[in-house]
């Protein structure tokens, strides 16, 4: 059967975790108000009732309604040292035969793995149970140091908060960054900040506001269009340029001028969506200088170049 576009189904066993389960149905459920037009078709799939905790829950669907999905979504499970219900291994193997997106919440990725789905590519899970998945699925490239890892159709994420990330991520994936932070505003989270190869592996500034950086970020943040430097984010916070490097390091898991970039990257994300305005003004305007330079950095980090991705989301 062929996934529908748009449609999220999230997969349901007994002793899933509830918060990873209630978290993508909240995140993915309910579209913010200030977003037009359709939102996520979203249901519940299970073979029946389930038992999370305390809690017991009717499913919308059987299990083999996964394979009819856009996007599947595995929660996390409760107990790793068990095997995963043998009925939703051979659920999920359908979905991805079908050719849905497949997505773990934190150890929801033991699912995934022992469908096979992981083999050969790299995935990430709670920090406390990657050398279990690691040794467990030796054809699995286990990252434990990634928030999420994005593989395309088959995507992974590391526990609680990361689960959030990666929800959003496949928003701005879906619909833009403009429409990812209108869900994450309604949500009450920092908007996603992705550090690195941001279609892989992303690291956000943390949410918590007494960070050693906490006035630095946002200084820099109302000066993308300046050419800053090293040296200017470590003259403004009073310390040397290799103790600002730690503490980038620290908060952001990066290094400034890495972080200086993917947020550049990240405004030209935004205007490019929600303006028209030139390449060569968005440029000048998120510090790049020229419009060979942000195509550059752009396609690097984005994987296409900027025309292309304006025509995608302004379509």
């Amino acid at each position: 059967m062929a996934s529908v576009p748009g449609s999220v189904a999230i997969a349901a066993t007994d002793a899933m975790l509830h918060f990873e389960l209630a978290l993508c149905h909240e995140v993915f459920g309910t579209r913010p108000d200030a977003v037009p037009g359709p939102w996520y078709d979203v249901r519940v799939c299970g073979p029946g009732a389930v038992r999370l905790g305390r809690f017991v829950l009717e499913p919308d669907s059987g299990l083999d309604a996964l394979a009819s999905a856009g996007t599947v979504i595995v929660p996390g499970l409760a107990d790793v040292d068990r095997d995963p219900p043998a009925e939703l291994i051979d659920a999920v193997r359908a979905a991805h035969r079908a050719g849905a997106r497949m997505v773990s919440l934190c150890t929801g990725a033991f699912v995934l793995a022992a469908a096979g789905l992981l083999d050969g590519l790299r995935a990430t899970t709670h920090w406390a149970h990657t050398g279990t998945l690691a040794g467990r699925y030796p054809r699995v490239t286990v990252d434990p140091d990634a928030l999420y890892v994005d593989n395309g159709t088959v995507l992974t994420s590391a526990g609680k908060a990361a689960a959030m990330d990666l929800c959003l991520h496949l928003i701005r994936r879906d619909r833009g960054s403009a429409v990812a932070n209108l869900a994450a505003r309604r949500l009450v989270v920092p908007p996603h900040r992705a550090g690195g190869q941001a279609q892989f592996v992303t690291t956000p500034v943390q949410a918590r506001d007494d960070h050693p950086l906490a006035e630095l970020l946002p200084w820099v943040m109302r000066r993308l269009d300046q050419p800053l430097t090293v040296e200017d984010l470590a003259r403004q916070c009073h310390l040397s340029s290799r103790h600002l490097t730690r503490q980038f390091r620290s908060v952001t898991g990066t290094t400034p001028l890495q972080w200086l970039l993917t947020q550049r990257i990240r405004r030209a994300q935004e205007l490019l969506e929600t303006t028209g305005d030139s390449v060569e003004s968005i440029a000048s305007a998120v510090g790049m200088g020229t419009a060979t330079t942000l195509r550059r950095h752009f396609h690097r980090t984005v994987g296409v170049p900027p025309d292309t991705y304006r025509r995608t989301f302004r379509a």
